[in-house]
């Protein structure tokens, strides 16, 4: 589990290496291109969510999409933590980053990260109340406790970050400096520290593997509720339209809490999946979300048309 070895009081870490993604030489230009695209949909798309929720009256008023603006928010902070350093990769540039560096960005992604983690949740119980309890959802969840409830979110995620990042680089470092990896995680920094890790490793496997799995096990739980109370339902058109509500949010849930368990369940891990696993929670979420919501949501597909409408008509009037 732990390592532990010979300090040299004379050699202290002041950067690290990141080695980023193995990669064929030949393509990368095309690697380069592809993660470049990729960052600027990822933030158009966002950016277009929020827009929109914040253009129609109507959507930002209610909880479902207060919680949806959050999540394309926390989608742009968190790829612009990741994304720009995997394209610093492909290039001629120094790969080297500060001590400094590293550990904000080790803060900022489990930061963010958990703080994503926590709100699926909270969007999980959000649809659980509308649909099992639409009588009292007004409320269950009305718009004070649901600022109270995205304000505690981030409080717990920034606490999360802070105690990772602080166990992680109490840790003496004096050699070597490469990290085997396209950012400064907890698993790849940690295998250079120059003292035993067992207790680092049992923390994250704790404190995030557990509490990644004990969130999508709370998840899981409204959401069988919610489908027992659909089946409920006599008509077709409302089973649909119930189930088409709550579909997107499962299939972001799937694709993000997955491979994150993946990874921090298995302490020690050097499976070389890891990392590709990694860029699809990390990078390929973040450009899916707004379009799985807004393919899957009828109201935000009708704001955005109205949008699109009233700026058509600006012009002819121009």
């Amino acid at each position: 589990m732990g390592n532990s070895k010979n300090i040299s009081l004379d050699t202290v870490v002041t950067d690290f290496i990141l080695l980023g993604l193995s990669h064929p030489l030949n393509m990368k230009t095309l690697l380069f291109l592809v993660f470049l695209i990729i960052y600027i949909l990822t933030q158009l798309g966002n950016l277009l969510i929020l827009l929109t929720l914040w253009a129609d009256p109507k959507l930002h008023a209610r909880p479902m999409y207060v919680l949806l603006g959050v999540l394309s928010f926390l989608d742009m902070c968190l790829s612009s933590v990741i994304v720009p350093r995997i394209i610093l990769s492909f290039t001629p540039a120094s790969k080297a980053i500060p001590f400094g560096g590293c550990v904000a960005q080790l803060y900022f992604f489990h930061f963010l990260g958990s703080t994503q983690c926590f709100l699926y949740t909270l969007m999980a119980y959000d649809r659980y109340l509308a649909i099992c309890r639409p009588l009292r959802y007004p409320v269950l969840m009305s718009g004070r406790l649901c600022t109270i409830l995205v304000a505690g979110v981030w409080v717990a995620g920034s606490i999360h970050g802070s105690i990772q990042a602080t166990l992680t680089f109490r840790l003496p470092y004096c050699g070597p400096n490469q990290v085997d990896y396209f950012i400064c995680d907890i698993p790849a920094v940690l295998r250079l520290a120059c003292a035993d890790t067992t207790v680092n490793e049992l923390v994250t496997f704790v404190e995030i593997g557990v509490v990644a799995a004990s969130c999508f096990m709370l998840i899981l739980l409204s959401y069988a509720n919610i489908v027992h109370v659909i089946l409920k339902i006599r008509t077709a058109d409302g089973r649909r339209r119930a189930f088409s509500t709550c579909g997107s949010h499962v299939t972001v849930v799937t694709v993000y809490y997955v491979p994150c368990i993946f990874i921090y369940l298995r302490p020690g891990s050097k499976s070389p999946l890891d990392g590709a696993v990694a860029v699809f929670y990390t990078v390929v979420t973040p450009l899916l979300n707004p379009l799985i919501y807004t393919l899957r949501n009828q109201e935000v597909k009708s704001a955005l048309k109205k949008i699109t409408a009233g700026r058509g008509t600006v012009n002819e009037h121009k």
